[in-house]
């Protein structure tokens, strides 16, 4: 199935926490075929009970939105909110 979709990385981050370490990414994907829509999405994995994936409408918002994930993460800022596609 990866074969057939188109990935765009788009912002990578590690945080290292005493349990292990949490990964951020943000990337688009789209269909193998041109002029097919790309969605965006933040996945985080190494936590657990908590949210692990926002999507995102255009990326601006999924560049902002990886930054919020980050603060949230770290202490500074709100749980983002997933952004209307």
């Amino acid at each position: 199935m990866l074969d057939q979709m188109t990935l765009y990385p788009i912002a990578d981050d590690v945080l290292f926490a005493p349990g292990g370490k949490v990964v951020i990414r943000t990337y688009g994907v789209a269909p193998a075929t041109m002029g097919a829509s790309v969605s965006y999405r933040t996945w985080v994995t190494g936590i657990r009970d908590q949210p692990r994936y926002w999507h995102w409408g255009h990326f601006e918002d999924a560049t902002s939105g990886h930054r919020r994930v980050l603060e949230w993460l770290t202490g500074r800022g709100p749980q983002p909110s997933q952004a209307l596609a």
